[in-house]
C-alpha cells in the first residue's frame, strides 16, 4: 500500500512536470527574447518540467545563452546536453544558425534528441562524441572534419568536473575553429576547478575574462584579437600575459560589484 502511494504521487508528479514543461516550452517557442528578458518564470518552469533541478544549470546561465544566441551572428557550439540544447536549438531554427552539441553519454543524447523531433525542433546536430586523451587532459572527440570553419558562441557546460582537466580541452582542441572575437560562456565559476581553467585560458590566448551571475556564477570569456596587438607595444609582456593580467583584473572586479550591500 505505501509503494503503490509513493508510485502514485510519483506518476501525479511527473505528470506535472509535463505540463509545466509543455506550457512552457511553448511560450518560449512563441518568444525567446520575451522569456530572457522578463520575469525568470518561464525558464524557472523549463528547469522544473525538465526534471533535472540539480545538474540544470541556473537560469542566469541559461539566460546569458539564449540572449548571446539571439545576438550572436556565425554557429554555435555546446558542450554538454541538456535543456540548454533545446533552447539553444529553438533559437537557432527561428535565427538560421547552426547549432553543435557534443555529449559523450549516449542516453543523455537519446533524451534530447528525443525532446527535440517530438517537437519538431531542427536546429541542433547531436554528436556523441566519446571522451579521449590529448595528452595531460580529456575531452571530446570531436567532428573536426565536419564541423563549421568557426564557432562565434560557445556555451560550455562540459565535460563533468570528474574529467580529466575538466572544460579545458575546449580551447586547446577548438582554438582553430573560434572566431576571433568568439564568446566562451563557462559556467560553474564559483568552482575551483572552472576559476583555474578560466585563468589557464587567459594565459593561453588574448581573451576578456568576467565573471556575472549571483546565485550561481559563470564566466564569460570573449576572444580579442586586439589584445595581440596591445601585446605587441608591450616589452617582455608575453601573450599569455597580457591575457592573465586582464583576467585577475576583470574577475577581481567584478567579484567584489557582486557582493551583498556593495
Amino acid at each position: 500500500m505505501h509503494l503503490s502511494l509513493r508510485a502514485a504521487r510519483a506518476s501525479i508528479r511527473s505528470a506535472h512536470r509535463d505540463l509545466v514543461f509543455n506550457r512552457a516550452i511553448a511560450r518560449f517557442m512563441h518568444s525567446p527574447t520575451k522569456a530572457v528578458l522578463g520575469s525568470h518564470g518561464v525558464l524557472n518552469d523549463l528547469i522544473y518540467g525538465w526534471g533535472n533541478e540539480g545538474w540544470s544549470a541556473h537560469h542566469e546561465y541559461r539566460a546569458a545563452c539564449v540572449e548571446s544566441a539571439l545576438g550572436t551572428s556565425g554557429a554555435i557550439l555546446e558542450c554538454g546536453l541538456g535543456l540548454s540544447t533545446v533552447l539553444l536549438a529553438i533559437v537557432a531554427q527561428k535565427r538560421g544558425l547552426s547549432l553543435w552539441s557534443l555529449e559523450h553519454l549516449p542516453i543523455w543524447a537519446e533524451r534530447v534528441q528525443g525532446c527535440l523531433v517530438q517537437r519538431r525542433i531542427e536546429g541542433a546536430r547531436i554528436h556523441v562524441a566519446p571522451l579521449r586523451l590529448y595528452g595531460d587532459f580529456e575531452w571530446y572527440a570531436a567532428p573536426l572534419a565536419d564541423m563549421p570553419r568557426r564557432f562565434t558562441l560557445v556555451a560550455c557546460d562540459g565535460p563533468p568536473s570528474a574529467t580529466r582537466g575538466g572544460r579545458y580541452g575546449l580551447l586547446p582542441v577548438m582554438k582553430d575553429r573560434l572566431s576571433d572575437d568568439c564568446l566562451i560562456l563557462l559556467d560553474d565559476a564559483s568552482r575551483a576547478a572552472e576559476q583555474a581553467i578560466a585563468q589557464r585560458w587567459a594565459e593561453e590566448a588574448p581573451c576578456q575574462v568576467s565573471l556575472h551571475g549571483e546565485a550561481k556564477p559563470y564566466f564569460q570569456v570573449r576572444l580579442d584579437s586586439h589584445l595581440l596587438k596591445v601585446q605587441a607595444g608591450m616589452l617582455g609582456t608575453t601573450s599569455g600575459e597580457v591575457g592573465a593580467n586582464y583576467m585577475l583584473r576583470t574577475t577581481t572586479v567584478d567579484a567584489n560589484r557582486q557582493q551583498p550591500g556593495q
